[in-house]
């Protein structure tokens, strides 16, 4: 078909009016997102281009973009940059801008692109090799370049130079991971046509995240030093045929170091590039296709943008109104704030921390909290004297095992001159008092364990309770430890003086008796004293029963007398003071707290 002229420009009216409407809000809308720090929070629609050093990276950008970039060899890109192209009406002048960090600068002329861009990194990444992954963000519009917004990253780096870490291949590929395996992220791949593709360490990282091609598009380059014969390898990998990308691939010429030095301009290299590929006799089919040259990537590239922009839309507008709705809900426990007015703050203060205290004392019953932190105080005690019931119970099976093996020594360790039959108080004393002893440091380490936890749970609620409050929040933290530790030493104390007091070992407990009864009525075998016997008769051939009766009384009397003082069901045993001495330091002292809090 052939067109007017007049018809021509009504047809290109056309697709600019719709390219208005649809193509450049959308482009629009992410670089704002991405302009008010939203990309913190939430991945972003983006094209990534990555490709190892040398493979003509900065070349092909320079060319999409129309300004010189930083080139040189070794790590030119240092940092990130984020290169935002709009396209502006013809006749209307170039505009560049510059920013980072804290820094925001027009670029009037062009051609100081690339020294902002250093000056840029050097102020980052500082003077050198190093790396950082702040971003730097390059804005350009003139009626030569596309709608457009692409990622630059560092080239990849395979092997340390003069001045550069050991493991500068290790951070590049970090800082590249990090955009790359985000789903919103189309990765462009940039391959030099004189390698094995296969081989590229950026093709190969780009597979690891995305295994299906689905977001990554190749970009070969450097098509004018392919070897002869080899023209036909590249066009089966452009065509998909050797490693199958679902986006596919395009294949540009850009300039080379020697046009560079020729002051070759970018408008002229891509003349050549025109001509380069229509004259090839390899390359010609791929520019019939609209496989070839940097205008045709540049087409490509927006409209995969844009689709890809569009796909990810309702999905990112559900992730925005979920962050949303938890920021909202983090900004109402804040509530309304402290009153403008000097005179009113106190009280206000004062009200604040009466509720927490009160919140306190609430851990301690069971009650509602009123700024609703989830927590059992109940719970999480219950466990520690769990495990403190399992001491008693393991030191419990020790002794007994131990008397017996003690026991069966009485003769040759501690029978004096006391006439057969007679009971040694003094070992009876002894073996008590060790018992005790081994008790003491358990105890005293499950209280204070216990009074740590307790600790824990204000600091929790103090946190939950002065939110937007840091300093009120360290002032309570700072008076909640000295009262825990001044009522931990109280406990302990009482706790020591307690065992000192199971030092005197005596009791008019009924149980005694009663317990000493009920093992003297059982069956030996029942009793545990056969291996005393069978101990003694190996040890002592001929020993007189009465000593064998005489021991037997004696493992009664023991086990009677720590079932009643010992044992979790010894009712006024050490147990039981130990665990009364645990509640003092968790709930009896919470008015303590709320005093000294106010004060």
């Amino acid at each position: 078909f052939s067109f007017s002229a007049e018809a021509k420009g009504t047809s290109m009216n056309c697709l600019n009016q719709q390219y208005e409407e649809k193509v450049r809000p959308c482009i629009d809308l992410i670089d704002s997102l991405r302009s008010l720090g939203v990309e913190k929070d939430l991945a972003l629609p983006a094209i990534a281009v990555i490709g190892d050093q040398g493979s003509g990276k900065s070349s092909v950008l320079e060319a999409l973009s129309g300004v010189a970039l930083p080139r040189g060899s070794g790590i030119v890109t240092r940092c990130p940059l984020e290169l935002k192209m709009k396209r502006r009406k013809e006749g209307q002048e170039w505009y560049g801008k510059i920013s980072y960090q804290y820094h925001e600068e027009e670029i009037e002329d062009p051609a100081d692109v690339e020294k902002f861009i250093r000056d840029a990194q050097d102020e980052i990444a500082g003077v050198g090799v190093g790396i950082s992954e702040d971003l730097i963000t390059l804005e350009i519009a003139s009626p030569d370049v596309p709608d457009l917004t692409l990622i630059d990253l560092p080239g990849i780096a395979r092997v340390a130079v003069k001045g550069q870490p050991e493991n500068i291949g290790d951070q590049i590929k970090g800082l590249i991971q990090m955009f790359i395996k985000k789903q919103e992220t189309i990765n462009l791949v940039v391959v030099p046509c004189n390698v094995d593709i296969a081989a590229t360490e950026a093709l190969k990282m780009a597979r690891e995240v995305d295994p299906d091609g689905e977001r990554t598009l190749g970009i070969l380059t450097k098509p004018d030093l392919v070897d002869k014969d080899t023209e036909q390898t590249v066009v089966q990998i452009v065509h998909n045929e050797i490693i199958h990308l679902k986006k596919g691939y395009m294949i540009v010429r850009c300039r080379g170091q020697k046009e560079i030095t020729e002051n070759v301009s970018l408008t002229k290299a891509t003349e050549r590039e025109k001509a380069f590929f229509k004259d090839h006799s390899y390359f010609q089919t791929l520019y019939n296709e609209g496989h070839a040259t940097v205008s045709k990537l540049a087409e490509k590239l927006t409209a995969e943008l844009v689709h890809h922009v569009q796909k990810s839309l309702s999905r990112l507008e559900e992730e925005i109104e979920k962050k949303l709705a938890q920021n909202q809900e983090e900004l109402d426990k804040y509530g309304s704030g402290p009153p403008l007015n000097t005179s009113e703050r106190l009280g206000y203060i004062i009200d604040k921390v009466t509720e927490f205290t009160q919140d306190a004392i609430s851990l301690t019953t069971r009650d509602e909290l009123k700024f609703g932190v989830k927590s059992n105080l109940f719970f999480t005690l219950r466990k520690e004297f769990a495990a403190w019931e399992d001491t008693i119970e393991r030191s419990g099976v020790k002794f007994n095992s131990k008397i017996e093996q003690e026991v069966a020594q009485y003769e040759q360790k501690y029978c004096g001159r006391e006439l057969p039959g007679f009971i040694n108080y003094k070992t009876f004393e002894n073996m008590v008092k060790e018992q005790i002893k081994q008790l003491e440091e358990p105890a005293v380490l499950t209280l204070k364990e216990v009074a740590e936890l307790v600790k824990k749970e204000l600091f929790k609620l103090a946190e939950s309770s002065f939110i937007g409050y840091p300093n009120l929040i360290r002032t309570i933290k700072m008076k909640i430890e000295d009262i825990k530790k001044e009522k931990e030493f109280a406990a302990e104390f009482m706790l020591r003086t307690q065992f000192k007091m199971e030092m005197i070992v005596y009791t008019q407990d009924p149980r005694y008796s009663k317990n000493l009864g009920n093992l003297r009525r059982e069956p030996e075998q029942n009793c545990g004293f056969t291996q005393v016997q069978l101990v003694y008769e190996a040890k002592n051939t001929g020993i007189r029963n009465e000593t064998a009766t005489t021991l037997e009384e004696m493992m009664r009397h023991l086990k009677s007398y720590y079932q009643v003082n010992f044992s979790t069901y010894g009712f006024i045993s050490t147990i039981n003071y130990t665990t009364a001495f645990l509640f003092y330091i968790c709930f009896t002292c919470m008015e303590d707290y709320k005093k000294g809090l106010q004060n």
